[in-house]
């Protein structure tokens, strides 16, 4: 990574522990929050790519990563965690500046990613398989789990650095090899984060990384080489993503879109629920796959929690995302301001009461930048695109309801199934709908908040397969049945 004239950065591909400065053009990498082109991305295409999974297929087939004992590769996936937490503040900076979120979000990644890589070595260090034994006295039956070989990751824009540790530690971890693809849009951390594993020691080959737009995601997705692709992005990136590797029949671990739902009883404590509604929807700009944009909260406190929801937004301080004290930064680019902007309109236009917010801002310090005003919508209809579509901004619809059964039946009437968050002090409502919520996370009385040993993914249209935790791990292996007897088996097989 080059710094121009213009302190603008090249950020090239890392092949085999090498850089590599080669595509068929730049991406000039605008910062959301002030339009400035702080980063020229190198558009690799599917020659980078092969190029990538050569490098990730001859390490893992004939280099050392795969044949090292589970502590050496702990120790330097450790390794790795120390050197992010050494650069922590160059990377978070690097993050807030290309995907517009406040720094202190940024910051509470990197520290995320730091704690991933510590957990992925944990797991490294007890990884086994099993054994049955009660096949007869002269049988013995051993189950190996084994790294699955090759993985190509695909990172999205709005969490760079966090997610890209999501996967990859535990892919290195499991002894596999890998291609990363991060998204045009933030790729400097990624860079950045594989020149700190080759500095930890890593093997060359072991993390390749190609930088580029979706060419070069399909590129890895088609690629032969390639034996698990595991994807974070919307849905309908992700439907493409099963397509293009049909002809291959690799493993997919796939984490798309969400539309979770708040929903807030009436035995709920109403203050921690009002600045929970708000928290979720303002992190991370909005721009996050478990952002909570629904508030299904119940009629006997509906005033209540509305009022405070709106007062409290109404204080979210927008801002410039390097400034220490903005909460909600700039959206990741014009189009999807506009995007963001137009189902305020929509829903206003459709009969929905717009109770704040929504607007873009024209403040002198923020004009040329991407920025919104965070939206707070009433009276929103479960059929309506505020209630029905994945927005990916700071807008928060509400719907009431009168009964349990009425809040589980909007909470699951989506496409979605990621996340969802229950707000009450009564375990009935509480155990009753964590059952009943078809999502892959479920969030009581706190909202957005896991450790890294709990396991992540989706129902339904939100994907398949998880992330972190144990299940995030073994994703990235397989499984071999190793079956022996011992002595001589004459009676076993027929006479011939």
């Amino acid at each position: 990574m080059t710094i121009t004239e213009n302190r603008a950065r090249t950020v090239g591909h890392i092949i085999a522990g090498r850089d590599v400065e080669t595509g068929d053009e730049a991406i000039d990498r605008r910062a959301p929050g002030t339009d400035a082109v702080v980063s020229h991305v190198l558009a690799g295409g599917a020659a980078e790519v092969e190029q990538a999974v050569r490098a990730a297929r001859t390490a893992f087939d004939e280099g050392p990563w795969p044949r090292m004992t589970v502590a050496e590769r702990a120790l330097l996936l450790n390794r790795v965690a120390d050197l992010i937490d050494r650069d922590a503040a160059e990377l978070a900076t690097l993050d807030a500046e290309e995907s517009g979120k406040p720094i202190t979000t940024a910051e509470g990644d990197i520290a995320g990613a730091a704690a991933l890589w510590r957990y992925a070595a944990a797991l490294a260090l007890t990884m086994e398989g099993t054994s049955f034994t009660g096949n007869g006295p002269d049988y013995t039956g051993l189950v190996i789990r084994e790294p699955i070989g090759v993985a190509g990751l695909i990172v999205p824009w709005n969490f760079p650095a966090l997610i890209l540790s999501q996967k990859l530690p535990f892919a290195i971890g499991a002894g596999c090899t890998t291609v990363v693809k991060p998204s045009e849009f933030t790729s400097s951390s990624a860079h950045r984060l594989v020149q700190l594993i080759h500095e930890a020691g890593i093997p060359d080959g072991v993390v390749n990384l190609v930088v580029g737009d979706g060419r070069a995601g399909q590129a890895l997705t088609e690629s032969a080489g390639v034996d698990i692709i595991s994807f974070t992005g919307s849905t309908l990136t992700g439907r493409r993503v099963v397509t293009a590797s049909a002809g291959t029949m690799k493993k997919l671990s796939l984490e798309l879109g969400g539309k979770a739902a708040n929903i807030v009883f009436e035995d709920a404590d109403l203050d921690d629920a009002i600045a929970g509604v708000v928290h979720g929807v303002i992190f991370n700009n909005g721009e996050c796959c478990v952002s909570q944009p629904r508030l299904l909260v119940h009629d006997a406190v509906a005033d209540e929690v509305t009022r405070g929801v709106v007062e409290r937004m109404k204080r979210v301080r927008v801002g410039q995302p390097l400034d220490r004290d903005t909460q909600l930064g700039a959206l990741i680019h014009a189009q999807h301001k506009e995007k963001v902007s137009s189902y305020v309109e929509r829903a206003a236009e459709s009969g929905a009461e717009v109770l704040t917010g929504g607007g873009v801002l024209t403040d002198p310090a923020l004009g040329a930048g991407q920025f919104v005003q965070p939206a707070v919508i009433d009276r929103v209809a479960a059929d309506s695109p505020v209630f029905q579509d994945e927005i990916f901004g700071p807008v928060l619809g509400i719907t009431r309801f009168s009964t349990v059964d009425e809040a589980i039946a909007l909470a699951n009437g989506v496409a979605y199934g990621l996340a969802n968050t229950i707000w009450s002090k009564g375990v009935d409502n509480a155990l009753t709908a964590a059952k009943a919520l078809r999502s892959g996370t479920v969030y009581v009385n706190t909202t957005i908040d896991a450790p890294p040993q709990m396991p992540f993914g989706g129902y339904k249209a939100s994907g398949v397969g998880r992330e972190m935790g144990q299940a995030g791990f073994d994703e990235f292996t397989e499984l071999k049945a190793v079956s022996i007897r011992t002595g001589r088996r004459h009676e076993t097989f027929p006479a011939i």
